[in-house]
């Protein structure tokens, strides 16, 4: 399937490993121009390689980190001085740490509000005025599971994900007559390096064996892999895709068992 976008140019945040890797290969794959973003400048680079390789647009590489205002408006100033325009916002940024309500200070919850959610809305507002110029923007929002379904001991990412699922639902509205989609994609257990430092070690079980259990309650029987994420978000990104918007999609192997 051709999923048009050739032409286009997507901006991937938190992406020199992981989900954001995964989603700009998918992009630059399908013919999309793709900047990537990310703190360290060494794997940045090895990553824009690595994606080059397969991808039928360009890629450019630009150091960022989210917390940081000025940075932010430089990668964005960066994507449109480079490729003249920006149609797709990909907001990705690590998660905060897992922990019991008690165990958070007010600082570990200013930070983690930073981190999910001021920056999304952050790479927003710098990203709208671009998006409406293309009269077809598109946001997606990496968010998690936790904003469908209960997680032990993931109160910081449960609380500041809804702000950012709230802030999706409000802005498909406001940018709906701009023709500008705002969706979310929540991952559920998808072999990152996220998900292997929340395994619980244990003596004589291997790593393997710690991921098949948590595999145990998935209905497919397995860990998803960070490629058939980025095929949603691909697909999200596309023009076939401009009739869906304000929604938080999961991509979790039927975990999530939600009635309809």
């Amino acid at each position: 399937m051709d999923l048009q976008l050739t032409g286009k140019t997507a901006l991937v945040l938190a992406s020199s490993k992981g989900l954001g890797k995964a989603c700009a290969t998918a992009l630059a794959a399908e013919g999309a121009n793709v900047v990537i973003g990310a703190r360290d400048p060494k794997t940045l680079e090895a990553t824009a390689k690595e994606i080059a390789a397969t991808a039928k647009g360009r890629v450019l590489a630009v150091p960022v980190d989210v917390l940081q205002p000025g940075d932010a408006e430089n990668i964005v100033s960066a994507t449109v001085r480079e490729f003249g325009r920006l149609d797709i916002l990909i907001n990705n940024a690590g998660g905060p740490p897992f922990g019991k309500f008690e165990s958070f200070d007010e600082s570990a919850w200013q930070s983690a509000f930073e981190l999910t959610l001021l920056s999304a809305i952050r790479f927003c507002r710098l990203a709208i005025p671009h998006l409406r110029k293309t009269g077809s923007g598109r946001i997606i929002n990496i968010t998690s599971l936790t904003v469908l379904t209960y997680l032990p001991y993931a109160v910081l990412s449960t609380s500041l994900r809804m702000g950012v699922v709230g802030m999706a639902k409000m802005l498909s509205e406001e940018l709906g007559p701009d023709q500008i989609t705002v969706n979310n994609v929540a991952p559920g257990l998808i072999l990152t390096d996220r998900v292997k430092d929340t395994l619980q070690p244990r003596p004589g079980v291997s790593e393997e064996e710690l991921l098949a259990e948590r595999a145990r309650s998935i209905p497919v029987g397995r860990i998803g892999r960070p490629e058939e994420l980025a095929a949603l978000v691909a697909f999200l990104a596309s023009p076939l895709a401009a009739y869906i918007t304000g929604a938080t999609i999961p991509v979790d192997g039927g975990a999530t068992r939600r009635p309809l």
